[in-house]
């Protein structure tokens, strides 16, 4: 059983010549039945944003708490 999330950032971030914007958002489709994205390591939200975005979630020094998610299912 897998979750639907989408996940938009709080604020723009400028981090190691990377931006992060509110108007970057995914929508993110866990493997597991869970509360929320970030659950493990973030690995679907780090995907999405580099498929979509080309943004290195970890170059950005990104977490959860500069995100806010909605349970789409």
């Amino acid at each position: 059983m897998s979750k639907v999330f989408q996940v938009t950032p709080k604020r723009i971030k400028r981090v190691n010549g990377t931006v992060l914007t509110p108007e970057m958002v995914v929508t993110v489709t866990t493997q597991t039945h869970t509360s929320t994205p970030f659950y493990n390591g973030a690995k679907e939200v780090q995907e999405a944003y580099m498929r979509l975005y080309g943004l290195d979630y970890k170059k950005a020094c990104c977490n959860a708490n500069d995100f806010t998610f909605e349970k789409l299912d």
